[in-house]
């Protein structure tokens, strides 16, 4: 972490602020937001609390909660803002050569960070006592390779990527199987991504016979990071005018989404799995979220509602990875026990879930105010 003026996401002259404040808006949500609902849903048994608190669990396997969003968002908001980084590096003169270590480099420091997060720092007495897998991880080497084939390639080849990868990640799973299984078996045990992870991958996998940060599902992973790439290059370099930009992001994600409830018919919409079909739907979703987020903010200039998010969105990897090394419960137990004590049950777990995230925010508004963000 260091003292470091606001990392540019925007063409010279103006800042893409709207990509901050959605980033934010997604980490919002597991900063602690969703057990607000969460609680709300216990206290009241309201439908419209029960319905919010189970779109913020995750699906055992096949389907698709609001849940299951916050990670592609993440990586598409990655890739949206590499025309800005990268892109605006090469524009200054940097060579190809240059930018690829770079990228290298970022992909792995997160994916040492990813082990960091999963397994402390302590020392164990097997590796198979270690996860290596890790969201860190996925988002760093989805980031490194949509970058590499950004730096190396036009926009005509970006989206032949995209295509290519989703493609040929369904063929993989439709003519293959874990053995013992008929091909195309997408069962957790028996769809040919997990089997390759049971083979391959050394220590533990998340759910013991599967991991949804494993080696295959990195393949279309790669996809979410180049539409946010497309995406960032329709914002940056494009001469149409932001209102038609809008349009067309969200027809797109109109498109995508439909284009994803039909392919779901052949392969099931699965986070765990990152399917092809999940990748079309969380793009589209992703797609119509950033236009709504870039009419208000950046075409229409309503900024200071976002200000919350933005200062989230700002330090996104550090509050991610915080939770860690900080007990944020007891600090915020520490600063306001006596308000819980006088809401009183049951609606103290309420308060105390919204003070849980209150706290987290005014440590990333110091920060921000410093001027101290994590870059990696």
């Amino acid at each position: 972490m260091k003292k470091t003026e606001e990392i540019a996401f925007s063409a010279p002259g103006s800042r893409l602020y709207s990509l901050d404040a959605l980033r934010g808006f997604d980490m919002f949500w597991i900063m602690g937001a969703e057990e607000i609902f969460h609680s709300l849903a216990k206290i009241t048994g309201f439908p419209l609390w029960v319905s919010m608190a189970q779109q913020l669990t995750h699906p055992d396997w096949n389907g698709f909660h609001f849940y299951d969003l916050i990670f592609p968002l993440f990586l598409f908001l990655a890739g949206v803002a590499t025309p800005y980084s990268v892109g605006r590096d090469l524009e200054n003169g940097k060579t190809r050569k240059q930018l690829l270590f770079r990228v290298i480099r970022r992909g792995l420091v997160l994916v040492l960070l990813g082990i960091v997060y999963n397994n402390g720092l302590s020392i164990r007495g097997s590796i198979d006592d270690y996860r290596f897998c890790s969201v860190l991880a996925r988002i760093g080497l989805a980031y490194m390779f949509a970058n590499i084939i950004y730096l190396y390639s036009r926009q005509t080849a970006q989206i032949i990527w995209f295509s290519a990868l989703l493609i040929a990640y369904w063929l993989l799973l439709k003519f293959n199987s874990a053995p013992g299984f008929a091909p195309g078996d997408l069962s957790m045990e028996g769809n040919f991504a997990s089997y390759i992870d049971r083979s391959v991958l050394p220590g533990r996998l998340y759910l013991k016979i599967h991991d949804p940060e494993g080696l295959l599902s990195l393949i279309p992973s790669i996809s979410t990071a180049l539409l946010g790439i497309l995406t960032g290059s329709l914002l940056k370099k494009s001469a149409k005018p932001k209102k038609e930009k809008v349009l067309y992001m969200a027809a797109t994600g109109i498109i995508f989404i439909i284009f994803a409830l039909i392919w779901n018919q052949d392969f099931p919409i699965n986070k765990n799995l990152w399917s092809s079909s999940f990748v079309m739907l969380v793009g589209g979703i992703s797609l119509i979220l950033l236009s709504l987020f870039y009419y208000i903010i950046d075409v229409l200039g309503y900024k200071n509602w976002a200000f919350f998010f933005k200062v989230i969105g700002m330090n996104s990897i550090l509050i991610y990875i915080s939770g860690r090394f900080i007990d944020w419960e007891y600090a915020n137990n520490g600063f306001f026990t006596w308000l819980f004590q006088l809401t009183g049950e049951p609606y103290d777990a309420v308060v105390k879930a919204v003070f849980f995230v209150l706290v987290q925010w005014g440590f990333l508004y110091f920060l921000y105010k410093k001027k101290v963000f994590l870059r990696v």
